[in-house]
């Protein structure tokens, strides 16, 4: 099934606008890390804009992230304040799962990823978070923090199936 987007030109053209600052902030071959982006270079995007920690996987455990930051237009789209909050303080047992799989692979490919799901667990089946996740790493090659940048968009097909998708 094809979905068309209101507004996805638009949702588009922010996610290149994100994707192009942290492309000019890659140097030779190396990925940026935080103190190479400067929100000021972006702010009309922040109220959508988080920080996601890598906590590294130890023999007992799987690698997890914790929300650093999450703007304040996020809170709506969770139905209250994110920041601080691990994968499972924010999401069901599934969701968490899917998003660790998401993380983990960017994590582990130094690269970006993006897809979009569903607000159908928020009451909302007519919307979808377009969703873009791009790695960090504070000595340019071990990925420690995720740049994520979200934006709500309606689509014009209400989804009866699962609530997350990926690209």
């Amino acid at each position: 099934m094809q979905l068309q987007f209101s507004g996805s030109a638009s949702a588009v053209r922010a996610h290149e606008e994100i994707l192009g600052y942290w492309r000019s902030r890659r140097r030779s071959g190396r990925l940026p890390g935080r103190a190479q982006i400067d929100p000021c270079d972006f702010k009309r995007h922040l109220p959508t804009i988080s920080l996601i920690d890598v906590d590294e996987a130890r023999s007992f455990a799987p690698r997890d992230y914790r929300l650093r930051l999450a703007g304040t237009g996020l809170y709506s789209v969770y139905g209250g304040e994110i920041t601080g909050k691990s994968l499972g303080d924010v999401y069901a047992a599934e969701a968490a799962q899917y998003w660790r799989g998401q993380l983990d692979q960017i994590v582990d490919t130094r690269l970006p990823g993006v897809g979009f799901h569903s607000l159908a667990w928020r009451g909302a089946p007519h919307l979808s978070i377009l969703w873009l996740r791009l790695p960090l790493a504070g000595d340019g090659d071990r990925v420690d923090m995720i740049l994520g940048y979200d934006v709500v968009v309606g689509s014009s097909n209400a989804w009866s199936r699962s609530g997350i998708r990926a690209a």
